[in-house]
């Protein structure tokens, strides 16, 4: 555990002293604050208001920023040779892999604590359901968790960081659209099947709604499982290179 915590320090780090991190964290809060103010405006006097609108775009926004978050977890050790350093040193690559996604999953979490600003704008002018609110976040952070664990996947197998990025967001776009290229598949149990690994049906039809259902967690938790696994496993296949 003290290795995990080791290399989740590193990467914490490298992330709060990195201007790209903060133009990230900018450009979320830039975009969160237009849609926010929109929906304000659109709901004046005519419905409720809804902690879960801003989650819902911010959702959308973590298919473009966690490829940009990921993308040089990997490939620029790859790259600059220092992999190859970290695996002399007694640390499992499991315990790497694990370290680095935390590392990034925090930085995930923070920027997205920034955005409790509109949560309590809203408390201040008008009280939105605080049940919905709590299960949107939930669902954004799972979320999020499993679209970086994909993006470690894919910085993992390149020492280009443009290209890992490419990947990982062409992949994220079609889990998110899972659910429209469904329709596709004429066998109804193919097109279930596809279905059930739409991004955005586990999250806007459950916890977007106010719904924790115990499958969309298992599902997200699941991603985040698996894609860990290959991650380790090519990181491990560069040992015997």
């Amino acid at each position: 555990m003290r290795n995990v915590l080791t290399v989740f320090r590193r990467e914490l780090t490298q992330y709060l002293t990195s201007p790209v991190a903060y133009l990230i964290a900018f450009a979320v809060l830039l975009m969160g604050g237009f849609i926010f103010n929109n929906d304000l405006a659109f709901r004046n006097g005519k419905e409720v208001t809804s902690g879960a609108a801003i989650l819902s775009a911010y959702a959308q926004f973590t298919l473009f920023f966690a490829p940009l978050l990921t993308m040089r977890l990997f490939s620029e050790e790859n790259r600059e040779g220092t992999l190859e350093l970290l695996m002399t040193l007694p640390i499992k690559d499991n315990q790497l892999a694990l370290g680095k996604f935390l590392g990034a999953w925090a930085y995930y979490t923070l920027l997205l604590v920034l955005t409790l600003i509109y949560q309590i704008a809203l408390v201040w002018l008008s009280p939105p359901d605080l049940g919905v609110s709590f299960a949107a976040y939930m669902g954004v952070w799972l979320l999020g968790g499993a679209c970086i664990a994909i993006g470690m996947i894919f910085s993992a197998l390149n020492e280009n960081q443009i290209v890992a990025a490419f990947l990982t967001l062409t992949l994220l776009l079609l889990l998110w659209q899972a659910d429209q290229a469904g329709l596709v598949f004429s066998n109804r149990a193919l097109a279930s099947l596809v279905r059930s690994f739409s991004f955005q049906t586990n999250y806007l039809y459950s916890f977007a709604i106010g719904l924790v259902r115990l499958e969309n967690v298992v599902f997200f938790v699941g991603v985040i499982a698996v894609s860990l696994f290959i991650t380790t496993q090519i990181v491990e296949s560069r040992r015997w290179r």
